[in-house]
Parts: structure tokens; sequence; C-alpha cells
């Protein structure tokens, strides 16, 4: 009888693994987040605090959107170099294939709604409209997580639905969008990547 739970086990393990992206640490989720909290700091002590209140005002944006932005890809390009680094080196422990045609799923299912929002930021910057910009990241990044969910761990949907969640608060609360930005991408990051690294990377 055991022997054949076992085997069942073994099937079951065999299935998942051919079908879910296992490799994505959850050390890449907490390096992710904590950049994301560097760059958020930066961005607080760089920019005057009265200037978030007055998004409207053509001369402020003037003054903190390239600074937010080179800030932004900063963050991000820091984000994907950690996160890619952790990624690799937990799949070379388990011995599975990064690259496989579930990675590719999972990499267009996130794509899809990325590129739908990045060209969605740049078209509320090149009309005006700064303020919409920190919301609208948080909202199409929430919705690649929960489109990508079906192809790695159930945890990353929870994730993908906190920050829709988070941005559409934000939208209401313009003064605030930095720190709604900083809980989505950095706190909220940190607390998933903890979780993924608990629940199936130390057992």
């Amino acid at each position: 009888m055991n022997e054949h739970l076992e085997q069942l086990k073994e099937i079951r393990s065999m299935m998942e693994r051919s079908s879910k992206f296992l490799s994505l640490s959850g050390l890449s989720g907490i390096s992710a987040g904590i950049c994301a909290l560097a760059g958020a700091w930066y961005a607080h002590q760089k920019i005057h605090i009265d200037a978030l209140y007055h998004l409207f005002d053509p001369q402020v944006r003037e003054e903190i959107v390239p600074l937010l932005v080179l800030d932004a890809i900063v963050v991000l390009i820091s984000a994907l170099v950690t996160g890619a680094f952790f990624t690799i080196r937990r799949a070379r422990k388990q011995g599975l294939q990064l690259w496989n045609s579930t990675s590719k799923r999972l990499l267009v299912s996130m794509l899809i709604p990325l590129l739908a929002g990045g060209t969605f930021c740049i078209a509320m910057l090149y009309h005006g409209f700064f303020w919409l910009c920190f919301p609208a990241t948080l909202i199409f990044y929430g919705i690649a997580l929960v489109n990508a969910s079906r192809y790695t761990v159930h945890d990353t949907f929870y994730l993908g639905i906190s920050e829709v969640i988070i941005g559409l608060i934000a939208l209401f609360l313009a003064q605030w969008n930095l720190f709604f930005w900083a809980l989505g991408f950095g706190v909220l990051h940190i607390i998933y990547g903890a979780v993924v690294y608990f629940r199936y990377e130390t057992k």
C-alpha cells in the first residue's frame, strides 16, 4: 500500500514539474521588495514632500518625473538581475531546466499585461496624467501575476490580487502614491518571497 502511495506521489510530482514553473525562488521576491523599498526611499529623499501634493502642476511634474522614471528603471533592472540570480541558482540545485515550454508560457502570460501597462503609463506621461502611473503599474503588474499564477506556485495569485487592490485604492489617493507603490512592490514582495521560501524551499 505504501509503495503505491509513493508511486502516486512521484507521478503527481512529475506532472507538477512539467506543468508548473517551480524554480522561482522566494529570495527573488525578497530581493525585489528590498530594491523597491530602496528606490522608494531614494525618491522620498530627493522629492520635496509638498511636490506629491501638487502632481497636477506642470512645473512640479517637469521637476520630479525624470527623477522618478530613472529611479524606477534602476529599481526594475536591480530586481530583475537579483531575481534572475536566485532563480537560476535554485533551478541548478533542483537539476531543472530553466528555459522550457512552461517558463515560456509563464513569460508570455506576464508580458501581455506588462506591455499593455507600460504603454498605458507612457501615454499617461505623454498627456500629463503623471499621477496615474503609480497605481497603473501596480494594477497591471497584479493582473500579470494573476495571469501567470497558472504556471507557478498558487501564492502568486494572491500577490497579484493584492497588488490590484492596492493599485485601485491608490487611484483615489494621489498624494499617497509613493507610499502605496512602496507597499505593493516593496512590502508585499518581501512577504510573498518569505512565504514562498519557507513553504517550498526549506523542506
